[in-house]
């Protein structure tokens, strides 16, 4: 019997005729995942770097999103190639490292999600989802076929080095984090300042110069939509977390909650 593997996000950028929207996944929940899958959004990143997931529930979120037309996408918390072959065991097509700042890094990277000799990725594919249990034909002679490799570029330093790291061969997109790349600049908690937008379109033109699609992270809908103007490929415009907290707060006050409880604004 020999089992079928979905399109990784680097085949579906290739393909795409517009660049694909995507959402967080933050809370841990396999529900809210799936309930997020089905939203019609085309990816969905499932995070390990800012949220309390561990392999276990990420496991629970691949499996509760594999039934809807959506991609996912994991975070990873860093670029440790023990954690990065134990989510690509766990069936994890696509991953994003966090803080990569040069092509160096980048190619550590490469060979973490690459068995040997060309990587360093430990062989199990008997043992793991990753190949549905052997179960998918030449998985261990072609699984760089079904593995995507996203770096993000999260620093002034690493914006200085972004042509580098974008030309990394094996390095299938580059994710800018407006965020971090704030802080490192700073200017915390402005990521629309001009100057971090004006890293971010930096990145952007090393990224098209080298050949590599380029995404970002804008939760404003006006920045995102000037960040699709611009070229981005692919863009995550939400998260659980912040739909729930802000959807929550606008009900209460929508309501007028809160405005006799004793306990309101300690």
């Amino acid at each position: 019997m020999s089992f079928q593997l979905s399109p990784t996000f680097r085949e579906q950028l290739a393909g795409a005729e517009r660049p694909l929207v995507g959402l967080w996944v933050t809370s841990g929940s396999p529900v809210v995942a799936e309930i997020c899958a089905g939203s019609g959004v085309d990816w969905l990143l499932i995070d390990m770097e800012h949220a309390a997931n561990g392999l276990e529930s990420v496991l629970a979120q691949l499996q509760a999103v594999g039934a809807y037309p959506i991609t996912p996408v994991v975070r990873v918390p860093s670029g440790d190639p023990v954690v990065i072959k134990q989510v690509l065991d766990l069936g994890a097509q696509t991953i994003i490292v966090p803080m990569v700042g040069s092509a160096a890094e980048a190619e550590a990277l490469v060979r973490a999600t690459r068995y040997a000799p060309e990587g360093i990725r430990g062989v199990g594919s008997a043992l793991a989802r990753s190949a549905r249990w052997n179960r998918v034909e030449g998985y261990l002679a072609h699984a760089q076929r079904h593995v995507t490799l996203i770096v993000q570029i999260e620093s002034a330093e690493a914006v200085e080095h972004a042509a580098e790291i974008a030309a990394v061969d094996g390095v299938d997109g580059v994710f800018v984090g407006p965020a971090d790349l704030a802080a490192s600049m700073g200017v915390i908690g402005q990521q629309a300042h001009p100057d971090v937008t004006a890293a971010v379109h930096r990145v952007f033109e090393a990224a098209r110069a080298a050949g590599t699609p380029v995404g970002v992270n804008a939760f404003d809908p006006q920045v995102a939509d000037a960040y699709l103007a611009a070229g981005a490929d692919f863009i995550a415009v939400g998260a659980d977390v912040t739909l729930l907290a802000r959807g929550s707060q606008d009900l209460a006050a929508r309501f007028g909650a809160g405005e006799s409880n004793p306990l309101a604004g300690y």
